[in-house]
């Protein structure tokens, strides 16, 4: 009964059209009125409580560092960069993309800072050269994916903090799966261009792809900043965030010279108004959260799924189909609100790895945000790149396939993610 309300009453508000945080916030309190212990205050205690969070500072740090680099110029030189390296090669704007979204993943952790970047340097280009507007698109919003799963990661720092798991961990373990994840787009842009007609554009000369590389060699230091300092324990994953942030304004203002007070308002606003919707949702989903401890929704969840336990790999892949359906009709972290405090203690019980199963988790999750009808990212690239959404659909199809393709080959083959992970450790 107690999983029905949850389920009845979180469905039924975004059915009649409620925003998800007031949706879980009225979840939340169906489910306190079930239990008979209807109290105001708590609910006004646990929201507050659910922002109240150290490691979730990285967020806004994060999102700032991510509009900065799109704003200063830093998405832009990498993008000539992974340009100067592959764009000679047949079909060379669609390795640009992939190779300039695993570099941008590696300073942002934001998808859609990444697809609304990539969406906007590189999609008039691959038009212009004439790929299919509908692929490209496609390919672009495909490669976004790559952004909450190479760290820094938003997604990890959300999973982490709800599934109380190292977020050092998870960064790590996840520069692996992400790469696969970059080689499994390459073969299907491959595959699907080989019969296209096109010319690339002549082989930069060694001089040419150095000088590229200076002049984003200060981008590109980022990511190294971040990940040896993370692995040698200099700073927190928090503290990686400000690092990134400062960085980012330092290289963009100082440096390149291409931020202005008057844009530098303007970044901070958009980030602050990012940060603000994920916040409240993310203080919304902590009330649901606390409820369902309370309410032994867990323990159902188990008793339900007990049959399961004894095999893990067969668990996973009930789960990750599990989120594969909800990951179209919800966002990236209201799923991992709703469904880790539910799934951890599932996860725990049959022996399996927190690191592994948050990989595994936030790259199903983040496959969602391609997966109509609610990608958040096929939105931002229809959206910036003036596309109708149903062209950006049929063209992301292909590469959403071949990613469910690699994320399944991970849950059978679990050493993909943790053998390179312990190597990190």
């Amino acid at each position: 009964m107690t999983i029905a309300v949850f389920l009845g009453s979180l469905l039924l508000a975004m059915a009649i059209g409620v925003p998800i945080a007031y949706s879980l916030l009225l979840c939340g309190a169906a489910l306190m009125w079930h239990l008979d212990m209807f109290e105001a205050q708590i609910l006004a205690q646990n929201v507050m409580e659910g922002a109240n969070s150290f490691p979730l500072l990285a967020v806004p740090f994060f999102m700032l560092a991510g509009e900065v680099m799109n704003t200063g110029g830093l998405s832009k030189r990498i993008v000539d960069f992974a340009m100067a390296l592959v764009g000679h090669i047949r079909g060379g704007l669609g390795y640009v993309t992939i190779v300039a979204a695993c570099l941008l993943s590696a300073l942002s952790g934001s998808a859609v800072a990444d697809a609304a970047a990539l969406t906007a340097l590189l999609l008039p280009m691959m038009v212009k050269a004439g790929h299919d507007k509908a692929r490209s698109g496609g390919l672009i919003a495909a490669c976004g994916v790559i952004g909450p799963i190479i760290p820094p990661s938003i997604g990890f720092v959300i999973f982490g903090v709800a599934a109380n798991v190292s977020i050092s961990k998870l960064f790590l373990a996840g520069i692996f799966p992400g790469i696969v994840l970059a080689a499994g787009l390459w073969g299907t842009w491959w595959y699907l261009i080989r019969k296209e007609d096109l010319t690339p554009p002549p082989k930069r000369a060694a001089h040419e792809i150095w000088d590229a590389m200076k002049s984003a060699g200060w981008a590109l230091m980022l990511p190294v900043i971040i990940l040896v300092g993370l692995r040698m324990g200099v700073f927190t994953p928090t503290e990686a965030a400000v690092v990134a942030a400062a960085y980012a304004l330092f290289v963009a203002a100082v440096i390149y010279r291409e931020l202005t007070w008057k844009q530098l308002y303007e970044v901070f606003e958009r980030a602050a108004m990012t940060t603000a919707v994920i916040m409240f949702l993310v203080a919304a989903a902590m009330v649901s959260a606390w409820l369902i401890t309370v309410a032994n929704l867990p323990a159902q969840v188990v008793s339900l799924l007990e049959p399961l336990l004894d095999s893990p790999k067969l668990l996973m892949f009930a789960i990750m189909f599990l989120c594969m359906i909800v990951g179209t009709a919800m966002d990236m972290t209201p799923t991992i609100l709703i469904l880790t405090p539910v799934l951890m203690p599932i996860v725990k019980a049959a022996g399996i790895d927190p690191v592994y199963f948050g990989v595994l988790f936030i790259i199903n999750n983040s496959i969602g945000l391609v997966t109509p009808p609610v990608g958040t990212v096929l939105n931002v690239v229809a959206g910036v790149g003036r596309m109708r959404m149903d062209d950006v659909t049929r063209g992301v199809m292909p590469f959403m396939t071949v990613q469910f393709l690699v994320m399944f080959l991970m849950v059978l083959f679990p050493s993909i993610v943790m053998i390179p992970a312990r190597w990190l450790y």
